[in-house]
C-alpha cells in the first residue's frame, strides 16, 4: 500500500509541476480612450450631462490557466474621465483623474488553424477607480465621491499572441454624487462608461 501511496503522491506532484510549467503569466502595457456618461435618479430633474472623451494609460498582468482558455488579468491604470454637468443652464466641469484597478475574467476561444494568429475573447469583472485630485473646500468644485465601482463586460481580439484590442462597458455600481441637492430631493448618480484599449503583452 505504501508503494501505491508514493506513486499517487508522485503523480500529483508531477501534474502540479506540469501545470506551473505550462501556465502563462505575462506582463504588458495598455492604453486607450473612454467615454463616460452620468446616470441620475428621478429626483435629478434639473440636472443634465454631456458625454466627454477621456483616456487611460497603465500596466497589466495576465495569467492563463493551463490547457484551457480561461484567463485573469489585473491592471493599474491612470485614467482621466471627463464630464460636463449642467443645472439651470449653469455648467460644471467634473473631469477627474483616477487610479483605476480593473480585474477581469477572460475566456479565449481557440480557432482551428489560425489560433496562433487571432483569438477572440469575452471578458467580465469588477473595477474600482480612486480619485487622485486633491480635495477642495468648495462643495461645487468637488461634486463626486473619492471612489467609484463598476462592473465591466466586453469582448476583444488577441493578435499574434501579443496584441490585445478590446472594448468594454462599465456599469456603475455605487452612488458617486457628493452633497448634491435638487429641487425635489436628493440626487443620486452612477457613472457608466465605454472603454476601448490596446495592450501589448510580453
Amino acid at each position: 500500500m505504501k508503494s501505491y501511496n508514493k506513486l499517487i503522491l508522485t503523480l500529483i506532484v508531477a501534474l502540479c509541476g506540469f501545470g506551473v510549467a505550462n501556465s502563462q503569466l505575462r506582463f504588458g502595457v495598455k492604453g486607450g480612450l473612454n467615454l463616460n456618461s452620468l446616470h441620475f435618479n428621478d429626483a435629478a430633474t434639473t440636472f443634465g450631462d454631456e458625454n466627454k472623451c477621456g483616456y487611460t494609460l497603465g500596466v497589466m498582468t495576465e495569467f492563463q490557466i493551463p490547457l484551457i482558455g480561461l484567463c485573469f488579468d489585473l491592471s493599474a491604470m491612470y485614467t482621466r474621465m471627463n464630464a460636463e454637468l449642467t443645472e439651470d443652464q449653469k455648467e460644471m466641469n467634473i473631469g477627474k483623474d483616477f487610479l483605476e484597478i480593473p480585474l477581469n475574467i477572460k475566456y479565449k476561444f481557440g480557432l482551428p488553424l489560425v489560433g496562433n494568429i487571432v483569438k477572440p475573447y469575452l471578458l467580465t469583472g469588477p473595477a474600482v477607480a480612486i480619485k487622485l485630485n486633491k480635495s477642495s473646500k468648495s462643495e461645487n468644485s468637488e461634486p463626486t465621491k473619492t471612489a467609484q465601482a463598476v462592473w465591466n463586460v466586453g469582448l476583444g481580439l488577441e493578435l499574434i499572441n501579443h496584441l490585445q484590442i478590446q472594448g468594454s462597458y462599465g456599469f456603475g455600481m455605487n452612488n458617486i454624487a457628493k452633497q448634491w441637492s435638487d429641487k425635489i430631493g436628493t440626487v443620486k448618480a452612477k457613472n457608466n462608461y465605454w472603454t476601448i484599449t490596446a495592450a501589448w503583452l510580453f
